[in-house]
């Protein structure tokens, strides 16, 4: 049941979660974020996420309620002027519609495990900065990584910079919020998962040498620092992107995307029989006293 109602200003208590939509981390507290603009808004709907409220100007409207009402969905449609919202963002909305999403409870990582297809998950260390979480996770949903593992020195996956930059994305993907990401990156490699450093290094593999017919885990660590030495020392082994001389390192984002690319174009030659099983010359991190790679 859609129930629609018209609001002059935004002064309206019903109103407050959109108010103050800036306090990103006290909406993580009570369970809700904020989703913005019309793809956000509608990929939010279409999502199996819980829906709390929409709000909308005038003009926008009657199409929204016949979209929620298609859904079968319970949700309060708000009616505001245009203006109101634009308070609320900040700034200038031209397709202006705002939403009130439910946060999902996180995952464990057996979820993670027994999710469809070939193992590809990414673990994120130190990534403070919510539009650089957002940006890998849609990067991994393009690519065909299925799993978060959000260390918690790292933004959480709905923070609402982190949702807007994953543009949905993160609506389809399960994640786990590590108390201590070294301890679920063993248990990962106990259930035999390849837990792989994006890590320049003497000791890195090329990325297109990763053996990407085992299941895999690739670590992003923060820009400046990178990967922390606890998080690398559990590490089964390093990887690295060719650059030119005089670059040693990329966005994180821009990382991501090459990393979850080339193994996926891995796996799929390896499927279509037109290249072997990569890895032969990929070598375990020094520290993590384990052999090579077959």
């Amino acid at each position: 049941m859609v129930t629609r109602r018209e609001l002059p200003d935004g002064e309206a208590p019903e109103l407050i979660p959109y108010r103050t939509m800036k306090a990103q981390h006290s909406h993580l507290g009570g369970g809700v974020f904020v989703a913005e603009g019309d793809k956000l808004v509608h990929r939010l709907i279409d999502s199996s996420l819980g829906l709390r409220s929409v709000l909308a100007p005038a003009d926008r409207v009657d199409a929204l309620e016949a979209r929620l009402r298609a859904t079968c969905r319970t949700v309060d449609l708000f009616v505001a002027p245009r203006s109101v919202l634009e308070g609320f963002t900040g700034f200038p909305i031209y397709q202006g519609i705002l939403a009130l999403g439910e946060v999902p409870r996180p995952d464990s990582l057996q979820d993670l495990l027994e999710g469809p297809g070939p193992v590809l998950l990414s673990a994120m260390d130190g990534l403070t900065s919510g539009e650089n979480v957002g940006a890998v996770i849609r990067n991994a949903s393009a690519f065909g990584a299925r799993g978060l593992i959000i260390g918690p020195t790292s933004a959480h996956p709905y923070l609402r910079r982190s949702v807007r930059s994953s543009m949905g994305t993160v609506f389809h993907q399960p994640y786990v919020l590590a108390a201590s990401l070294p301890e679920s990156l063993r248990e990962l490699r106990a259930a035999g998962v390849m837990v792989v450093a994006a890590h320049p290094g003497a000791s890195a593999c090329s990325v297109h040498r990763l053996p990407a017919h085992r299941p895999l885990c690739v670590v992003l660590g923060a820009e400046g620092e990178g990967i922390s030495p606890e998080v690398l020392d559990v590490c089964e082994v390093s990887a690295s992107i060719a650059m030119e001389s005089g670059v040693d390192s990329i966005n994180v984002a821009a990382a991501s995307a090459v990393f979850f690319s080339e193994i996926r174009r891995l796996r799929a030659e390896a499927l279509a029989g037109t290249i072997g099983m990569a890895g032969a010359d990929c070598r375990i991190s020094t520290h993590s006293g384990v052999g090579s790679v077959g």
